[in-house]
Order: structure tokens, then sequence, then C-alpha cells
């Protein structure tokens, strides 16, 4: 979606060149008459959908500097650039206290315009992506960072919300990629703990004889290797919040000292002669059914139910289209701005496309899809080609006589088609993409055996032995 310009100038003849001007650079623009109109255009309800202001600084009753003067209050990150035929020192000085993003002398070339308006968007984005950033990393990220248009995406934020107010431990349940982590920091940063410690580990990726060391410490001399005592993640999260992601990969004895901690919230460091006392929130999180892990006798069932207090769903990218479009425009806007690329939308059937498609990898992947797309466009506005990867399996999904290769979609076989690309964007290994090629050429050609080795251009032999590597029962056809 276009980024809007709202034009504020008191000379028609002027106002048409800006909004000309300004719609061949692909912006969509708003005009406003004079000072008082655009106040009430920044203060009405479109007031949202606008992302930069040109402002003439010389107008009649409400000047444009008395428009920056009420609305810096109100809008402080709403980008402003004024525009005036006075350009001494003093008039620059005025404006840029008044809170003006920068200064352009009429009249102004449409090149002068383009670098201002670029500048002023992309200052806008990154330092709203710092601010985000800044609150991350102080443990104070909201929900209202949290994109959620969506009902079910909605309902989940709510749920947490009540959660974060109190001490309750949380279990967040969701694929992987949905944003787990980014949920329990929200938590965080509205409960009581914010801008305390926010400690996250990751269950799954430790080597299991470092576990219990890495969560609980460990003393000089404990094990070999041991050349210093360590504080565990349980005291780094002292007083905040400790995060347990994919807590289902827990190793057993591991399970057992967790649930302990949680119980009398102390620990043992490995090695260590008296437990030590911590106060933390816990929020452990899980793509793994724990119930069916308890089931099975993998996971404690004891220290299920202690995790499992209030528990918290987040859904798939799937369920909550309504959240992708919005999430395109944000992290086109982030990587445009921080790969100093002009990219600044994408286009309706592109957006549809994303929409529509699937997501096995979730926000995670659509964010790796959009930036590799932003990174490699030379383009203002994304298009279907700069998806190939998403482009090959929504067509896959969509039109099974579809295949593609790195450049788009081609027409496949009747019976079926091959990917290069798997779930995730990356290239299949040439083995998968062989075992495909094998089993579409034996539907294809009904199993005549002469028929599909000549095709795929290897003798019958070689293709008898690939159908017993993969395991196939193939009666050849009379």
């Amino acid at each position: 979606m276009a980024q809007t310009i709202l034009i504020v100038d008191d000379d028609p003849a002027q106002r048409r060149l800006l909004e000309s001007v300004v719609s061949a650079q692909g912006y969509r623009a708003m005009a406003a008459s004079d000072g008082k109109q655009a106040l009430d255009m920044l203060r009405g309800p479109k007031a949202a959908g606008i992302d930069l202001v040109l402002l003439d600084l010389v107008m009649p009753g409400v000047s444009g500097i008395n428009v920056l003067e009420e609305i810096r209050p109100e809008m402080p990150g709403l980008p402003v650039v004024v525009l005036t035929a006075n350009g001494s020192v003093a008039t620059v000085v005025q404006a840029m206290q008044a809170g003006a993003n920068d200064f352009i002398v009429k009249p102004a070339s449409p090149e002068r315009l383009q670098v201002s308006i670029q500048n002023a968007l992309k200052m806008n984005v990154l330092a709203g992506e710092i601010s985000r950033l800044s609150r991350k990393s102080d443990h104070r990220l909201l929900f209202s960072d949290l994109i959620a248009k969506s009902l079910v995406m909605r309902q989940s934020i709510m749920l947490a919300e009540r959660a974060a107010q109190s001490n309750i431990p949380i279990l967040i349940e969701g694929e992987s990629g949905v944003g787990k982590e980014v949920m329990a920091r929200a938590i965080q940063g509205a409960s009581d703990r914010s801008g305390k410690p926010f400690i996250a580990v990751n269950c799954g990726a430790i080597p299991e004889n470092l576990v219990e060391s890495i969560l609980f410490g460990h003393e000089k001399g404990a094990f070999t290797g041991a050349t210093a005592k360590k504080m565990g993640k349980f005291q780094e999260a002292d007083g905040g919040t400790l995060f347990l992601d994919e807590v289902g990969e827990l190793p057993p004895q591991v399970q057992v000292k967790l649930l302990r901690a949680i119980q009398e919230g102390e620990v043992d460091p490995v090695g260590g002669q008296k437990p030590i006392k911590v106060d933390i929130r816990l929020i452990s999180a899980t793509n793994k059914n724990l119930q069916q892990l308890v089931s099975e006798g993998t996971f404690r069932e004891d220290l299920y139910y202690r995790l499992n207090v209030f528990p918290l769903n987040l859904p798939p990218l799937r369920e909550r289209k309504e959240d992708i479009p919005e999430m395109i425009d944000y992290f086109i806007r982030k990587f445009a701005a921080e790969e100093g690329k002009t990219v600044r939308g994408i286009e309706a059937s592109a957006r549809e496309m994303l929409t529509e498609y699937r997501w096995p990898g979730n926000v995670r992947q659509l964010e790796n899809a959009v930036y590799r797309a932003v990174v490699l466009s030379d383009r203002d506005t994304l298009t279907l080609h700069d998806f190939p990867q998403i482009v090959g399996i929504a067509g896959q999904e969509s039109d099974p006589n579809m295949v593609i290769d790195g450049e788009g979609l081609h027409g496949g076989g009747a019976n079926g088609g091959v990917t290069a690309f798997d779930a995730d964007g990356h290239l299949r290994t040439l083995a998968e993409v062989e075992a495909d090629m094998i089993h579409l050429a034996i539907r294809k050609y009904s199993n005549h055996m002469s028929e599909i080795a000549r095709r795929l251009g290897i003798g019958r032999s070689t293709l008898y032995r690939k159908v017993r590597e993969l395991g196939l029962d193939v009666r050849e056809a009379g």
C-alpha cells in the first residue's frame, strides 16, 4: 500500500504541482488549502493513514509554524517537511525548533523533494524501530507493539494482559515461528516486573550434558572444565522473568530439578553446598503437545501441571490472515530503512498471494521472505517476481500442474508437479527432487518402465535400482 502524504499549501497552483510530483513518485496525495484544514485532517478519522506532511510555512490565518507547534505534542513521530520561499537562517532555525524534519526552499525540484521525503520517512521508521528495540532491550515491550487485527490474536492478547497482572506461571503453546518469545516479552513489559531482567533460554539448543549447569549454575571444579563459578539462568533472571522456550526438550533428570526450583523458589547449583533463593516469573513455551509427552512418559506429569497453570495458545499465521497485510507493510518499511532501499510498497497481486499462502514457518518465514524480497528488489514496489520461492509453493497448492525453477512458474505434468524449494523457501536436495521426478514419471506414464527410463534419460536397470531404493512396489504395465 502506497504511503500517504498530506500537502498543505494555500496556493492552488503550487498545491496541484506538489500533488502531481508526489503521485508520480508513487505516493498517495492528500491536500489541505490552509493550516486550519490541515489541523482538522490531522485530528480527524483519516489521521492514522497520513505518513508525512509537506507543509508551507507562510499561510494566512493558521501558519505552518502554528500547525507544527500544535501537532508536535500530539503526533511526535509524524515526519514533517516544510516548504517556504524564505530561506533565511532565522526561518530555518524557527522551523526546526518547532519540530520540522527537513526544510526545502521553493521552488523545489522533484529530485530534491523525493530525497527529502525518502529521508524523512526512513528516519521515522528507524526511530520507531529503535524505540521498539529500546523497549525490548529494557524489557518494556508492549502489547501495542504486536500486530493484532485478527479476532483470534486479539483474544490471545486479552488473555495475556490478564495473566500479566499476576505472577502466575504461563505456558505459551504454538507452532514454531508464531512469536512466542515476543508474546512473553510483552507479558513482561505489562507486568510489575517491567524493566527487570528477561532471560530467554532455548531448552532444545543446549547440549544435554550442560542443561543443568546453564539453568542452575555451577561451582568451580564441579566437573571437568568448570574452571570458575558460574551463575545459572535462574539467578540471572532473579527479580524478573525466565522464559524457557521448547521446554518439552528438557531431559528427565533436569525436569526433576526444575520442578523443585518452581516449588521451593530456590536452585541447587551443580557442586554447590546449599540452595540459593531466587524470585522469578516463569513463562514456558512449546511447539509440542506436552500432554502427549506426559502420556508417553517423556515429560513429568507433576511438572506439566506446574507449568500449565495458565495456558496461552498463539494461533498460526494461516489462522490470522487479517494480520498479514499490516505485517507485510511493517517488514517492508523496516527492511527498506535498514538496507537503504527505495522499496515503498507491494503490488495488490503479490499482497493477495502472500495473504492467502499458508506460511508453515509462520511469522518468522513471512519476515524472512519480505527481507529477501526487499534486499534483492531493484524497484520501488515489490511484485510476485520478488517472491519466487513462495509463488512456486503457492502455485503447487492451487494448481498441481505447476512446477518452478529459480525464476518462476512453469507448466508441469498432468498428474502432479515438482518444486525446487521446501516449505521454508530453501532449495531441496537433489535426491528429494529426483525422488519426486520418479514418482511423477511413474504416474504420468502409468508404470511403462521403458518409457519412463527414456523420458528421464536413464537406463532401465538404473531406474529399477532407484525404484527399489525408494521402496516402491511397481508392476510394469503390459
